[in-house]
């Protein structure tokens, strides 16, 4: 019986966790809306969290947040964003 609990409390709390981890991404239609151009990266991390890829040559970032099927990419020089596209949002 113990056992039985047990088992089915771990089965709850992986749920639980799997749906915090993917239910809950910011990368979305709404917050790639709230970018613009000219925002601060600062305030881009605030909207998207840190981003799942950056790559910075001398005064350019190239961000991404996501995966291959859904994500928010955006270039940024001096910090500033000057170009932003997306793929599979909804």
């Amino acid at each position: 019986m113990a056992k039985k609990t047990i088992r089915k409390g771990l089965t709850f709390f992986l749920a639980a966790i799997i749906l915090i981890a993917f239910g809950c991404s910011k990368v979305n239609q709404d917050n790639y809306d709230n970018l613009s151009l000219g925002m601060d990266y600062e305030e881009v991390i605030k909207i998207l969290g840190q981003p799942s890829e950056c790559k910075s040559i001398l005064n350019t970032k190239s961000c991404t947040w996501g995966d291959s099927s859904k994500k928010i990419a955006l270039k940024l020089v001096a910090n500033k964003v000057v170009f932003l596209s997306s793929q599979g949002l909804k």
